[in-house]
């Protein structure tokens, strides 16, 4: 292909690639006025509002038409405020308030069980028994050899003078050991019985008479549950926010609609380097007996929470030096760097030198510039007084007299 025809193809292509981006691109047709391409010739490709636009801006050049004495036209919308970090939410679980394994403190076969499932135990009742016939003949003995060493001591202590010192130390010493022997033979048939140390709700009973049980078998598991703890972790940002008797809410996830006040019961020590949370524990009330150990719950606390301007998502714009927004101030626009604390879906929360109401541009940030003037879309533009003209000042004047 010949050369010329080459450029021929080449110019058409530019042309028709200029064409579009005039007619697609918003303020390409003011760049071109700018550039000296007459307005005619730039309305013949651009939108007709755009082309209108355009020759409006031209009119209002000095020196004739274009578009660089045009004041930009935006559109503003008032910083707000929002408060954030003052909720914690938080799933835990469940526990009541003194939870005990009731165990035997001697191994045996069981005689008696004497409760059942969800019975409400006192403390110090006995909830079942274990065989005691050996031990009740060892308290026996143990009585008669107390009798019988008690019998010589007073025996030895009416012979008076007849018996020796020694012999009587002696009777003494056997009726202390026959006291201790009796003793620990009681002991040993009072462990018999197994006791529930603590009040509460029995749980299911596993184990049944007949049954041979050692010192690790579990008879019963008894709850305390006129209180519950509940056990959550939070971010390791709350550890010098959260404090011992701070109150909290808390709602049972198997109860929906339930809500149970409480305080915070008590707080770790140290935060977890893996999950670099800290592991708090809430105490909550439970008068109705309505909640159970190993329950779920989401658990609410609230706090004072740091507070920050917001602004539109559209009104953030980015550059080399980071993200900013354009203030409103007296018809001038002037960037404000901003550092972004929360994105959310209807507004931005950022660190930055703003105060509540104050006007941020949302549209219309393509043509500002710092401290450049700006019209706000909706408000009358100002305009300056011309001064009048002598025969005007005079027919003033004149209608005043009248």
């Amino acid at each position: 292909m010949r050369i010329w025809k080459q450029l021929a193809i080449c110019l058409v292509v530019l042309v028709a690639g200029l064409a579009a981006w005039v007619h697609f691109v918003p303020g390409a047709a003011a760049k071109l006025a700018g550039f000296g391409v007459p307005e005619r010739l730039v309305a013949l490709v651009a939108k007709p509002e755009v082309a209108a636009e355009g020759e409006s801006k031209g009119r209002n050049r000095k020196g004739g038409g274009g578009f660089a004495g045009q004041v930009p036209l935006v559109v503003t919308e008032p910083v707000g405020e929002a408060v954030v970090n003052d909720r914690l939410s938080a799933i835990g679980s469940g526990d009541a308030i003194l939870s005990v394994t009731v165990t035997p403190l001697a191994t045996g076969n069981l005689t008696e069980v004497l409760i059942k499932s969800g019975d409400r135990i006192k403390q110090g009742q006995v909830i079942a028994r274990l065989d005691s016939d050996d031990q009740k003949v060892a308290a026996d003995q143990a009585r008669v050899a107390l009798a019988s060493a008690q019998e010589k001591v007073e025996r030895n202590r009416k012979l008076g003078n007849a018996v020796s010192v020694a012999v009587l130390r002696e009777a003494e010493f056997a009726e202390q050991a026959a006291e201790l022997d009796l003793r620990k033979a009681e002991l040993d048939l009072k462990r018999r019985d197994i006791v529930a140390p603590s009040q509460g709700i029995a749980g299911i009973i596993t184990v049944h008479p007949g049954d041979y049980v050692t010192t690790s078998t579990p008879i019963a598991v008894i709850d305390d549950r006129s209180q519950i703890l509940v056990d959550f972790w939070v971010p390791e940002r709350f550890s010098n926010k959260i404090s011992v008797g701070q109150e909290v809410s808390a709602s049972a996830i198997a109860i929906p609609g339930s809500e149970y006040s409480g305080v915070i019961h008590a707080i770790d020590n140290r935060v977890d380097e893996a999950s670099r949370t800290l592991r708090v524990r809430a105490r909550l009330d439970n008068p109705d007996d309505t909640l159970r150990a190993g329950m779920s719950f989401s658990v609410v606390a609230r706090f004072a929470g740091d507070s920050y301007p917001t602004v539109n998502p559209l009104a953030v714009q980015w550059s080399a030096d980071g993200s900013f927004v354009w203030r409103v101030e007296d018809s001038k626009s002037l960037r404000v760097p901003v550092k972004i604390v929360q994105r959310n879906s209807d507004k931005v929360l950022v660190d930055a030198a703003l105060v509540k109401d104050q006007a941020v541009v949302m549209e219309g940030v393509q043509r500002l510039r710092d401290g450049g003037e700006v019209r706000i879309a909706g408000e009358e533009p100002k305009r300056e007084k011309k001064p009048e003209a002598d025969g005007e000042q005079k027919v003033s004047e004149a209608e005043i007299a009248k």
